[in-house]
């Protein structure tokens, strides 16, 4: 990750220790390495907006969590969805899951809102 917010977080990062990186993480959602070179990012298990500031965070490959945050809202994703496992189990996570498990470790690609979340945005 670059910028302001990577420099920000670099001693809260679960992937360095003592300023010295570990080897490649494993996205835990995908469970496919995350290579230096791969865009990434934090996930608040529970969304700050909904009480997670302080709860857990996981790195996950940035297309992993776009495609979390395009199909569901933060609502949603506090409710039923703030846990791992709890995401794999969804069936849309998991058509995405074996769409993305055979692209190279350090695959990216812009992430659309899914028309059903768009239709939501709309009518609120």
């Amino acid at each position: 990750m670059v910028g302001r917010r990577s420099r920000r977080w670099s001693a809260d990062d679960p992937d360095h220790q003592d300023g010295v990186p570990r080897a490649d993480p494993i996205c835990p959602l995908c469970e496919r390495p995350i290579p230096p070179r791969a865009r990434s990012s934090l996930h608040h298990l529970t969304p700050k907006l909904k009480g997670g500031t302080h709860r857990g965070t996981v790195r996950l490959h940035q297309i992993c969590h776009s495609a979390i945050h395009a199909r569901y809202s933060e609502a949603e994703i506090a409710k039923r969805l703030a846990d791992v496992a709890a995401l794999r189990l969804d069936p849309e996570i998991a058509r995405f899951l074996v769409w993305v498990r055979g692209k190279p470790d350090d695959f990216h690609a812009a992430t659309r809102m899914t028309r059903d979340r768009k239709g939501a945005k709309r009518r609120t």
